[in-house]
């Protein structure tokens, strides 16, 4: 069963992150130099692609697909640090996997670095807010209305691209693996980090507001 999960964990982020890579490159080339287009295919296509990952891998891991939710899921005691040190290998692994399978149906370098530059207080704090608003996403849609989880994140994540500074990645598998590319989706290595801590500091924020907030009582009197 936990080998499953593993392999859910690795095999959604190889999907997730080919999905990202993949369409951000043919976003790139058929927007014909329109950045606004370009980031609306590719927002149009992780968004799609996260509801499904969600409903199909969701009963075999809980679909974390993120360090950071993993991370999370730990705190609350919902995985073990054994499992959830696994899922972040998985998800690492499997997510940089797939960046390179976006590569290679593209007929582009699979080895690359980015040298886009994602940095500045602006950006940092879009990357929290992203963070905070996808753990608030989760755990609250998972608290009062369960059914509509994979909905919520997948709507989330497609509005965090438009409406943060940094366009949302709010994953530091993803933010490490996007760094592997070239692309319209990259992020040169030396931004990496920065993201990665606020990212933290948004999951963790995210986590202690969902128990301030989504309480027990206030559940009972919706």
């Amino acid at each position: 069963m936990i080998r499953r999960a593993f392999l859910s964990e690795a095999l959604g982020s190889l999907i997730l992150f080919a999905t990202v890579i993949g369409s951000g490159i043919m976003a790139e080339r058929l927007a014909s130099g329109n950045v606004a287009v370009a980031l609306l295919g590719n927002t149009l296509a992780t968004g799609a692609i996260l509801f499904v990952l969600i409903t199909m891998l969701g009963p075999v891991s809980g679909a974390h697909l993120n360090p950071v939710v993993t991370l999370v899921m730990r705190l609350r005691g919902h995985v073990s640090t054994k499992v959830g040190i696994g899922y972040a290998i998985a998800q690492l692994v499997g997510g940089i996997l797939g960046v390179w399978l976006a590569h290679l149906m593209f007929d582009v370098p699979m080895l690359q670095l980015s040298h886009k530059i994602r940095t500045g207080p602006g950006q940092w704090t879009g990357e929290a807010v992203a963070t905070f608003g996808l753990i608030m996403t989760i755990l609250g849609t998972a608290k009062m209305r369960p059914e509509s989880l994979p909905a919520s994140v997948a709507l989330y994540i497609t509005a965090a691209y438009w409406f943060t500074s940094s366009t949302s990645f709010a994953n530091p598998a993803i933010t490490i693996a996007r760094s592997l590319s070239g692309s319209f989706a990259g992020i040169a290595p030396a931004c990496v980090p920065g993201f990665i801590v606020v990212q933290i500091v948004g999951a963790l924020a995210g986590h202690f507001a969902t128990d301030l907030l989504f309480t027990e009582k206030l559940k009972a009197t919706i």
